[in-house]
């Protein structure tokens, strides 16, 4: 779609999007405001594996879900291996490690946590993957002197010392975690560096910074017989509730779908986007939570949100 002043060309295809993402592939909507080109990348959750299914597993499989991960729990015993224990889980695996991990197909995308209950298992874990694609994200638990040691073993087995050298271990950020949770929280808090490590952080970068998934919103935009408008953040300046990508609709019944962070800035812009239902008209708005009303109002936020809307 490209707009500059009155002029717009219209290319909303939610459908091939819809079709795309719930295939497993990567899509993009290119949105033109003004003469200016935005990409929003909508991409596939990131696997996270995670090798062992024990009291650290159980936190780390609920955080990380919440970041967006898709996660598989791999386990050889069936106590610990269940969907009961890991709710959150897209995947619960009960069979041997080597079986296990042959049967994921591991890939370049994806993270890997090895959280086994022991040295034993931890060697047999590393030996059937770094016989295969390194992931993204490869880390191991245990002490630092525990985890030299297993790595020297394995190098003295002939195994790449750069791939060696690939894995964090001890795994997770030193946060000084000593509970599970806290454990598991460091071990998220390192998943997160992996995955923003490229991340162009400029607030008014033309890819769009925020490329999650929500079914409701492209299930709603993709529904040809309902009445619906789109919202999209398109650049950030300041402190604001979300990022640029940042999307969500709204059907004729004023139900959303999705957020743009919530508050009084979102209630704005949804009712300029109901305004526009059934007009078939496009525009773009400058929510600013940094003066004195929005402070009265109890926005905590301090900045601008330039929001795209378009009647669907």
């Amino acid at each position: 779609m490209c707009w500059k002043g009155k002029r717009m060309e219209t290319a909303f295809d939610f459908k091939t999007i819809l079709q795309k993402v719930k295939a497993g592939q990567s899509a993009a909507w290119k949105v033109c405001v003004d003469g200016v080109t935005y990409t929003r990348n909508f991409l596939p959750r990131e696997r996270l594996i995670v090798l062992g299914g024990g009291h650290i597993a159980q936190p780390l499989c609920h955080f990380a879900a919440d970041l967006g991960f898709a996660v598989t729990v791999v386990d050889d015993r069936i106590a610990f291996a269940n969907h009961a224990r890991f709710p959150e889980a897209e995947q619960v695996i009960c069979n041997a490690f080597p079986a296990a991990i042959r049967c994921l197909q591991v890939q370049q995308g994806d993270y890997i946590a090895i959280i086994t209950r022991g040295h034993k298992h931890d060697a047999i874990c590393l030996r059937e993957l770094l016989l295969g694609t390194m992931p993204r994200y490869l880390g191991m638990i245990g002490s630092k002197r525990r985890t030299t040691g297993l790595l020297h073993l394995l190098e003295q087995e002939g195994f790449d010392r750069k791939q060696l050298d690939f894995i964090e271990t001890p795994i997770g950020l030193n946060i000084g975690a000593l509970t599970k949770e806290e454990i598991a929280i460091a071990i998220a808090a390192q998943l997160v560096q992996y995955r923003r490590k490229d991340t162009d952080r400029r607030a008014k970068h033309l890819i769009l910074l925020n490329e999650d998934i929500d079914f409701s919103v492209l299930e709603l935009l993709a529904d040809d017989s309902v009445k619906k408008a789109v919202l999209l953040v398109c650049e950030t300046d300041g402190s604001t509730p979300v990022k640029s990508g940042a999307m969500m609709a709204i059907d004729e019944n004023f139900r959303p779908f999705g957020s743009i962070g919530g508050g009084c800035g979102e209630s704005a812009a949804m009712l300029e986007a109901f305004d526009l239902l059934g007009s078939g008209k496009r525009k773009y708005i400058t929510v600013d939570m940094s003066n004195d009303v929005a402070e009265e109002e109890g926005m905590v936020c301090g900045g601008q949100m330039k929001i795209f809307i378009a009647d669907l």
